[in-house]
């Protein structure tokens, strides 16, 4: 192993007969502060139902307006352009701030990002049902609701990254990480579920108003009990750090110029893509290709009531194949997703390489939902059809401990920024294959081309991952200077 490195160890014996005893204290000092700021064992396992919950929440408040949009649709007036428009201009704002959010965690600290993203969405959520018998110009006020949504959502997971980074234990990361794929499916899980419900009690403002609700009970949790009187002084001392670079556009450049950052950004962008495209259009594949499973609940949605909890004797099967599609997909990832971040630790821990668990991974994500998808590209049974979602989603929701968890290995320091960057750059492919999708539906009156568009995504970002994809560091002086040699 040795031999590898030959002119890396070389420069290293020679700097150390230079220096001797000041390198070594030179370490030491640069090791204390990132050690007094990581979490203990303890700390990480109470921000573990946190962040979990907090994921949950994101995701519920920001499918508030998707689920009630048939009732406001109709009490309102709107057309299906103005409906894409309101619920659209959310994933412009959306994308406004991913890199604003991460840069301002890397400087601030997540946790109080994280806080003041959640106090500031749950206003917006509570007030929209207000803001909407505003005025008569509901439309657009709507739209501005759901652009100053995302502006304020859109920091929440590049704090996350950036949190992670900074505080958590090495044997922690990769678990705490997928808590933010688990969170975020319960959170799609119980949006459809409960506001369904809730649309038929209560009608469309109650589900606002519960999700502000419980969006600033967690914040004020997240305030009284984790920030409240607490100072971190971290972040004076990471701008101290001789290793570390100040953040600025040109130390963004040069990580950009690194092979192994834009293949972790090329598969993440694959992975958000082929997964906004799978949650967008599972529902009408599903309506337009077993339209017996879906008929007794599109009546029941027309109508704005949820199925019925009893549905007729010849309908059971109806609804039991609808609720087959619509929960056990999100229900199977949650736990998955948690699965996947305890091996990824379990695997670092038991000697594997960080770069290989990743890549690992990664090939679960990509590699094994695509071998899922491909057998859609033909008529099969219903079963059939559920199974393969089911597992396709199961699957993708590894890509938390790769691609996505990658940034934490290479570049700790600006996990935040440049996880915005790559999070920017995925709901954007994500956009683009939404749209793609539909073009190529409505060209070719056939769901092949689709499934087969996504094993080649998948394909094109796993193979550039599993190439290029590195697990070190990248932001340190010290590896850019050796990567001269």
């Amino acid at each position: 192993m040795a031999n590898k490195h030959t002119s890396g160890n070389a420069r290293n014996d020679f700097t150390a007969s230079l220096l001797g005893r000041n390198v070594c204290a030179a370490k030491k000092a640069s090791k204390e502060p990132q050690d007094k700021n990581l979490w203990t064992r303890a700390e990480a396992r109470k921000w573990m139902p946190v962040l979990f919950v907090g994921a949950c929440l994101v995701y519920c408040a920001r499918m508030a307006m998707p689920v009630c949009a048939v009732e406001m649709a109709a009490e309102f007036h709107w057309n299906k352009i103005d409906t894409g428009l309101a619920l659209g201009g959310f994933f412009w704002g959306y994308s406004c701030t991913q890199i604003l959010g991460g840069h301002a965690s890397d400087k601030i600290g997540g946790e109080r990002v994280l806080f003041l993203s959640a106090a500031s969405w749950s206003v917006v959520t509570a007030a929209t049902p207000a803001l909407a018998h505003l005025g008569s110009h509901t439309l657009a006020l709507m739209t501005m609701a759901r652009v100053l949504m995302g502006i304020l959502q859109g920091v929440f997971f590049p704090s996350l990254a950036s949190l992670i980074a900074q505080r958590a234990p090495e044997g922690e990361k990769s678990f705490l990480y997928s808590i933010n794929q688990s969170g975020t499916s319960l959170g799609i899980l119980l949006a459809g579920l409960l506001g369904s419900a809730m649309l038929d009690r209560s009608g469309w403002e109650g589900v606002f108003y519960a999700t502000g609700f419980l969006s600033a009970l967690w914040a004020l949790v997240v305030w009284q009990c984790f920030l409240k009187g607490k100072v971190h002084p971290k972040h004076k001392e990471r701008r101290k750090d001789s290793q570390s670079k100040s953040f600025s556009c040109s130390n963004l450049l040069s990580l950009l110029r690194k092979p192994c950052v834009w293949a972790m950004i090329l598969a993440h962008m694959c992975t958000c893509g082929t997964s906004y495209t799978l949650l967008s259009w599972m529902p009408t594949y599903f309506s337009e290709e077993y339209p017996h499973a879906t008929v007794l609940v599109a009546s029941c949605q027309v109508r704005g009531h949820p199925p019925p909890m009893t549905p007729p004797r010849h309908a059971g099967h109806l609804c039991f194949q609808t609720w087959v599609y619509n929960v056990v997909p999100w229900a199977a990832a949650i736990p998955a997703a948690l699965c996947g971040g305890y091996l990824s630790d379990w695997l670092i821990s038991q000697g594997y390489s960080v770069a290989f668990v990743r890549k690992s991974m990664q090939f679960m994500a990509m590699g094994v939902s695509s071998a899922f998808v491909l057998p859609l590209s033909v008529k099969v049974s219903f079963p059939v059809a559920a199974v393969c979602i089911s597992a396709t989603m199961v699957a993708l929701s590894f890509a938390s401990c790769g691609s996505s968890m990658n940034v934490q290995d290479l570049t700790p320091s600006r996990a935040g920024a440049l996880y915005g960057f790559m999070n920017m750059l995925g709901a954007f492919s994500g956009v683009l294959m939404v749209s793609l999708s539909g073009y190529m539906i409505e060209v070719t009156q056939s769901w092949a081309s689709v499934f087969s568009l996504i094993a080649f995504v998948h394909c094109v970002g796993l193979s550039a991952f599993l190439y290029f994809g590195d697990a070190r560091r990248v932001d340190l002086k010290e590896s850019q200077s050796f990567t001269l040699v």
